[in-house]
């Protein structure tokens, strides 16, 4: 599993030639708009560090951790940084728009609300739309007009943009989201199995600046956008152990290599699994291992 997908990174995977058609992230922020035909037939399951409103036609499922939807007719679907999903084609034949934005994008001038509390991003509500002809040709227009816009030499082109925009934002708050996501038959092992790679993505820790970044339970849950309670009862369901331990049993693993492969100091090998203080790595190594990081070093020496 994709643990996270930058602008970067979606540019290199997709579409390495165009990326000289987006705008600066650090000044205005980001907006590009393409045809379908970019899309790939099986996207990674995984975060995205920025917006995207897809109009898909065609046939294929979208997966989240613990439940998934069968696309079969048209229809637009919103994703946001914070919630991690893939899409699996059924067959050749797609075809529709999509467009990537950043938050900044859109906010550009404008009075809107945060884009993570709209009906359209929010956690817990509904990505997908199902849209009859009439929509889907209202929405065609609008990605039509972005298509030829941003080509233009029009100097206020991405205000413009910018407006499109919001007009298909607004045009969907008007329709019905679709209801008919499905929970797995194996929902624990997918969730467990998705925690367990998430979890091993974090290592091995290269330096000390490129600290750990999830390192509780809630950390991960928040990460797969599930409830954390439902991450602890798939995990303990599928391995035996809780998430607590799973952690720390690798946390604990990353430490020993540390302590025995590397000359860092416990001070940075503390700070590198994320540990404010070294004193409280310290502590937690002597009551997971019975031994100080120190010792262990001594010894291994």
């Amino acid at each position: 599993m994709e643990s996270h997908e930058s602008l970067k990174g979606f540019y290199e995977r997709n579409a390495p030639n165009l990326a000289s058609q987006c705008i600066g992230v650090n000044t205005m922020g980001h907006f590009n708009v393409f045809s379908r035909e970019y899309c790939s037939p099986l996207t990674p399951y995984s975060r995205r560090d920025y917006y995207k409103i897809s109009l898909i036609i065609g046939k294929g499922k979208l997966h989240y951790a613990d439940k998934w939807i069968k696309v079969d007719r048209p229809a637009l679907l919103f994703s946001n940084p914070i919630i991690p999903y893939s899409w699996e084609a059924d067959d050749e034949d797609q075809k529709g728009w999509f467009c990537l934005f950043t938050d900044q994008f859109l906010h550009n001038g404008t009075r809107m609300g945060n884009l993570q509390d709209s009906p359209l991003f929010k956690i817990g509500g509904t990505p997908v739309f199902f849209i009859d002809e009439e929509q889907q040709k209202i929405l065609a227009e609008i990605y039509t007009k972005m298509m030829t816009e941003i080509q233009s030499e029009y100097i206020h082109k991405y205000d413009m943009l910018r407006a499109y925009l919001h007009l298909m934002i607004h045009e969907t708050m008007k329709m019905q989201p679709a209801e008919s996501f499905e929970p797995y038959q194996n929902a624990s092992q997918r969730v467990a199995s998705l925690f367990m790679e998430l979890l091993e993505r974090q290592f091995p820790i290269d330096s000390p600046e490129a600290f750990l970044k999830l390192k509780t339970p809630n950390d991960y849950a928040q990460s797969l956008s599930i409830h954390v309670n439902s991450l602890n009862r798939s995990v303990k369901e599928i391995t035996g152990k809780t998430t607590s331990q799973q952690i720390t049993a690798r946390i604990i693993q990353e430490a020993n290599a540390l302590l025995k492969h590397t000359d860092w100091n416990i001070a940075e090998i503390a700070y590198g699994l994320g540990f404010e203080e070294p004193a409280y790595f310290t502590n937690y190594f002597k009551k997971q291992t019975g031994i100080t990081p120190n010792a262990l070093r001594m010894n291994v020496v």
